[in-house]
């Protein structure tokens, strides 16, 4: 399944005495995937236009491109991520990603009534390891009957999420033997934006996740290891997809809910 998955994270609070669990800060990151909600709920709030949303018992997202805030309902809250590679859920659903940017789709309006069974099983199961089977039976059948091909842009999709700062447009379509346009077409289609903001989604979502593995380092140190011109740079693009300066993103991001219990975001380290 390592071809069609990056991993699995699952988290499951229990608040005993904390009636209003904290908000979790989410900056775009470049990822695709599937989550299942067993017990609790997520509600997602966007910041402008405001509206605040409930997610379903399991959903498909698409690629964000600005900052929400998560907030956990109920007192014993458990989700689990699924992590797919490049293009896989494309390939697995047909659904060009385009149309699910900055939202998501119920699970089960793709999927009916198997992915029904999936959230019983998971509601009625108390062991984490047996969660994650459940979820990987399911896994097997589907990518087992996937009918559209892997492209090598799903190659370059993987190395533009590891080195941002290292990459051009014109040279990754040529490497896949496409024109630009394209390219960007076909990028577009896959995940659901365009290669040139995938790439600085991916590019401060790797500066932040230095900070967060590293956080004695200083910001102007990890603008400039991660390709951006200065700190002022690496700033803006905080101001464009946080919503708000470096520094203030990550003291928010110290008070979510894993910290509150002294743990880490699975997705950074």
């Amino acid at each position: 399944m390592r071809h069609f998955i990056k991993g699995y994270h699952l988290r499951h609070f229990r608040f005993a005495d904390v009636a209003s669990p904290p908000l979790k800060p989410y900056a775009p990151r470049p990822d695709q995937q599937m989550a299942f909600y067993p017990r609790g709920r997520e509600l997602v709030e966007h910041i402008a236009p405001y509206k605040l949303i409930q997610r379903p018992r399991s959903m498909i997202t698409g690629q964000y491109t600005e900052r929400t805030n998560r907030l956990l309902t109920g007192q014993d809250f458990l989700v689990l991520l699924v992590d797919f590679q490049p293009g896989v859920l494309y390939r697995i659903t047909g659904i060009p990603f385009y149309e699910l940017t900055n939202t998501f789709i119920d699970a089960e309006a793709v999927f009916g009534r198997e992915i029904r069974l999936v959230n019983e099983r998971l509601a009625s199961s108390d062991d984490y390891p047996e969660m994650i089977n459940i979820v990987e039976r399911f896994l097997t059948g589907l990518v087992g009957g996937i009918k559209r091909n892997s492209h090598p842009l799903d190659s370059i999709t993987s190395l533009l999420i590891e080195r941002p700062e290292k990459t051009s447009i014109i040279q990754l379509a040529e490497a896949t033997c496409l024109c630009p346009r394209q390219f960007e077409r076909l990028f577009n289609k896959r995940m659901g934006v365009a290669p040139k903001l995938f790439s600085r989604i991916a590019r401060l979502h790797n500066a932040y996740r230095i900070k967060y593995t590293r956080p004695t380092l200083d910001w102007l140190s990890i603008a400039l290891a991660c390709g951006y011109h200065d700190y002022q740079h690496l700033a803006k693009d905080f101001q464009r997809f946080a919503g708000t300066t470096p520094n203030n993103y990550a003291r928010e991001d110290g008070m979510a809910p894993e910290r509150l219990f002294g743990m880490s975001d699975s997705s950074y380290t």
